[in-house]
């Protein structure tokens, strides 16, 4: 694959290790055969031809959703487990990659500043935050969760799943939780959880951690942090007051999610949970007759809603945290330094150009502007055209509609018309990000350019 856009140098790795994985188990007779090469080759080649119908996830002009390439790392590591297949349901099922979970994620709580938890990994933030929904649930039944209208929406889907009452908070002009709306809410009493969200999933705000613990302290309501998204940020050295704040308090709350698979650059599924309270494992346990224990340690499926789980995805985990450190300063840090400075930089050219105008500057690695027009109506309809011109330069962004109050120091004269305005998003998150913000702002502004053309042009 000679010139290939398509990472391959991990392949001569991955047959080296594939040696060594078999080296262990020498001593086994043979055991059949393991399928017919040719036809295999020919549905392989079937599935690539398939994948062409893709956008180019993996490459730097995809700006668009949340979608960052797994490491080289990961990938290997994952395959080399899947020759075996191990299963982290419990120790049997998945010894070595059951204890690779185990070490993976206390490196994950000890980021975060926990050295004593309960946590492990699961298949991404939705059910991550299932459990912790669950948890709080069982901890205070009867009791009221509350989330912010820019929080994930499986909050408020998830809570009807548990048959717990939801309430929405309003947020600020900068997509944060809104602190005076909370505290309203709080005061009508019967609020057991409040979920700060570090990194939304519209534009990256980060709610204001701190207020809500001191808001924690009058009216002793659990506290969860949903960071499916930001959670990793908490290691680079470029944030904003706010989010380095909020980040720096993350250690005093109940429980956290994050997201492996998003900023840990890790293949899907890997989400990750974690509670403060080691006990909490209580609620978890079940006395099945048939869940096999030929050993008398913890095994994992006594601490997951969950059952049986893929050991590849700890293994990956496991495996990229070794080659890159969850430290502070380090390699891994760096590359989200830099994805936060490319959504920095981008949105400096943005906002430096009077065809736009922006909400607010991005507390993370996503920006969000709307081009300017005479209405909120006539702005979405702007936004769609400039999407579509600029898929044709094989640039992908995405859309997002928001709020108008988002846009309220910026929009000027537009006649709201509408309450939400259709947005431009970029998720900046891969570090090479850096290194193509002068091409992406090239694509965005021809694109502009020629969706202006084409309104101007219509009756």
């Amino acid at each position: 694959m000679k010139g290939s856009v398509l990472e391959t140098d991990s392949l001569r790795i991955l047959d080296d290790a594939l040696g060594t994985l078999a080296s262990g188990f020498a001593s086994l007779p043979a055991a059949g055969a393991h399928g017919d090469a040719e036809a295999m080759a020919r549905v392989l080649g079937e599935v690539a031809e398939r994948l062409h119908d893709n956008f180019p996830y993996f490459h730097p002009l995809y700006a668009g959703q949340m979608l960052k390439p797994p490491h080289p790392m990961a990938r290997v590591a994952s395959a080399l487990a899947a020759w075996i297949n191990p299963n982290n349901h419990a120790l049997d099922g998945g010894r070595a990659s059951s204890q690779m979970e185990k070490e993976a994620v206390a490196a994950i709580a000890r980021m975060f500043g926990w050295d004593s938890h309960l946590g492990h990994l699961c298949s991404g933030g939705t059910m991550a935050n299932l459990e912790a929904l669950w948890i709080a649930r069982e901890l205070r039944p009867g009791t009221k969760v509350v989330a912010s209208q820019q929080a994930h929406y499986t909050h408020r889907r998830l809570s009807a799943v548990l048959a717990i009452d939801f309430e929405s908070v309003a947020c600020d002009g900068a997509g944060r939780m809104d602190i005076a709306a909370l505290e309203r809410i709080l005061a009508a009493g019967n609020v057991g959880t409040v979920v700060a969200t570090l990194g939304t999933t519209a534009v990256g705000s980060v709610d204001p951690l701190p207020r809500i613990l001191e808001l924690r302290e009058r009216y002793g309501f659990r506290l969860h942090a949903d960071a499916a998204y930001g959670g990793y940020f908490i290691l680079a050295g470029n944030l904003a007051e706010n989010a380095r704040l909020a980040f720096d308090r993350i250690a005093e709350v109940d429980s956290i999610v994050v997201d492996p698979h998003k900023h840990g650059l890790q293949p899907y599924g890997c989400g990750c949970v974690l509670f403060k309270d080691p006990s909490v494992g209580r609620f978890y346990k079940h006395d099945s007759p048939y869940t096999y224990f030929s050993s008398s340690e913890l095994h994992l499926g006594e601490i997951s809603l969950e059952c049986s789980r893929p050991g590849a995805s700890a293994v990956g985990l496991w495996a990229t945290q070794r080659l890159l450190p969850l430290e502070k300063g380090g390699e891994f840090a760096s590359m989200l330094e830099r994805s936060r400075a490319a959504a920095l930089a981008l949105f400096e050219r943005i906002r430096a150009d009077a065809r736009f105008m922006t909400a607010f500057a991005p507390e993370l690695d996503i920006v969000v502007w709307a081009p300017r027009a005479a209405s909120a109506g006539e702005a979405s309809a702007l936004s769609r055209r400039i999407f579509d011109e600029a898929a044709h330069r094989n640039l992908h962004l995405a859309l997002a509609d928001l709020p108008m109050e988002f846009f309220a120091a910026d929009a000027g004269a537009m006649t709201r018309d509408r309450p939400t305005v259709t947005c431009l998003r970029s998720v900046l998150m891969k570090p090479e990000h850096l290194d193509w913000v002068e091409r992406i702002w090239a694509i965005v502004d021809a694109a502009t350019r020629a969706a202006s053309r084409e309104a101007g042009a219509r009756p």
